[in-house]
């Protein structure tokens, strides 16, 4: 096991490197430069020159790209052109909130598509399990910013059950999760179908194997042999999945963080796409990788940890 766990630390460390170089070349190769964004107006040749020099844009690009990997190990990301503080400083106060955001979407789509998946599994061609179906392809298929967007306007602006805007910097622990509920559920809500069918498939498959048959013949309680046999083996898959679907809500989270003007990542991004941030643009994307590489990690070892064949069939 703990082999296992170094080997896939390790190569979570190696994509990231990969990923830093890759996302430094393409955000480089985008129109516009970090000078003209830094001087404004006052942007004439000799100051372009010297800034570019400054920041070492000048020489070749596997040099600059060696250069970033040095500074990012030695933990400095730049200064943001915009507020002049470190970007360690300006991802600090942002990336908590985006943290904030993808666990309780996560809590929100494992809550409910775990249990959905598994009681459809154990009723299976029920009028439940058709619901079930018919609900898990209706929320896969709405974008998570039209969810948040409906959802401000029914619940925030006309019923005035959560707040439309911000994080509740300034409320409290009550208050922050108050204005994450809706963010929470618009990021989270599409996912609840996929679990809840990935759980069915997965439990239909384990409780038709031979250990549970003969769990059944020694004569184990339904409940028991559900909930703590077949589950525990039917959600392997499943945390494979939530791992890899933290990439795909960290892209929602860009969108649904705009509308609701939440101060994490995504608007950050955005802005310092808008405003040719460049070192706050690479640091919010190297924040949003590392949670994305650190997540399919984890959830290799859990699985690892659940079940031991994994490690067979994962390396």
């Amino acid at each position: 096991m703990l082999v296992y766990i170094l080997k896939r630390t390790g190569l979570g460390i190696l994509v990231l490197i990969l990923a830093i170089s890759s996302l430094y070349v393409l955000i480089q190769a985008a129109p516009g430069d970090p000078a003209s964004a830094m001087l404004g107006p006052r942007a004439t040749p000799d100051l372009k020159a010297a800034i570019t020099e400054k920041l070492g844009l000048d020489k070749p690009m596997p040099v600059q790209v060696f250069n970033y990997l040095i500074s990012v190990l030695s933990g400095d990301l730049g200064t943001d052109l915009k507020s002049k503080q470190p970007v360690t400083d300006t991802l600090a106060i942002h990336l908590p909130r985006t943290i904030e955001l993808l666990a309780a979407s996560l809590f929100v789509a494992a809550a409910l598509g775990i249990p959905l998946g598994c009681i459809a599994a154990v009723r299976r061609n029920s009028l439940f399990d058709r619901l079930i179906g018919i609900l898990s392809v209706s929320v896969i298929a709405v974008p998570a910013v039209i969810l948040a967007i409906f959802g401000m306007l029914i619940f925030a602006a006309g019923l005035g059950w959560v707040p439309a805007i911000g994080a509740g910097e300034d409320d409290g622990l009550l208050g922050k999760l108050h204005h994450l509920i809706l963010p929470a559920f618009a990021v989270g809500i599409g996912w609840v179908g996929y679990l809840a069918r990935l759980v069915r498939a997965s439990m239909i498959e384990v409780l038709s194997t031979n250990f549970i048959r003969n769990a059944r013949a020694f004569g184990l309680s339904k409940n028991r042999i559900i909930y703590r046999y077949a589950l525990r083996i039917a959600i392997a898959p499943t945390i494979t999945v939530i791992g890899i679907g933290v990439g795909v809500m960290m892209g929602s989270a860009v969108f649904v963080e705009i509308v609701f003007a939440r101060p994490g990542i995504g608007k950050l991004m955005y802005e310092a796409v808008i405003l040719r941030n460049y070192p706050v643009s690479l640091g919010a994307v190297l924040a949003a990788s590392t949670i994305l590489i650190v997540a399919t990690t984890v959830s290799d070892i859990l699985n690892a940890i659940i079940d031991p064949r994994f490690m067979e069939t994962g390396e």
